[in-house]
């Protein structure tokens, strides 16, 4: 299941933030080749973020995915998701940095498991 982290810095207050989540939806099923139904966005807003050593508007896109993605795939993405968080935060797209994060599945099942783990030797 591909998942979109976005963090910004922009209140989310009086925004329509389900045309985002919509749109972020739609824009990486498309371009990842994966189905609306397995993609997650996650929207965070009024984050404290500095960027360049000031606090303008910005944001932090973390996208991880099994499959889908490669250096042309991640510009096109980092490119949509910029264009939607400026026209719709206003967010300069100068001030938005995308990271996309290529697992395998069976790194997330270690991941899965290793937490399991210890939350049992702590329980």
């Amino acid at each position: 299941m591909p998942c979109l982290n976005l963090s910004t810095n922009v209140s989310l207050d009086g925004v329509d933030t389900s045309s985002i989540l919509s749109e972020a939806t739609s824009t990486v099923a498309k371009l990842i080749g994966k189905p609306e139904a397995y993609v997650m966005i996650v929207l965070k807003g009024s984050i404290p973020i500095a960027f360049g050593g000031t606090e303008q508007p910005a944001a932090y896109g973390e996208l991880v995915s099994i499959g889908g993605l490669g250096p042309d795939v991640n510009k096109k993405l980092s490119a949509a998701i910029a264009s939607i968080l400026e026209t719709k935060l206003s967010v300069p797209e100068v001030t938005i940095l995308p990271q996309v994060l290529r697992c395998q599945g069976f790194q997330l099942w270690m991941e899965w498991i290793y937490f399991l783990n210890s939350m049992l030797l702590l329980g």
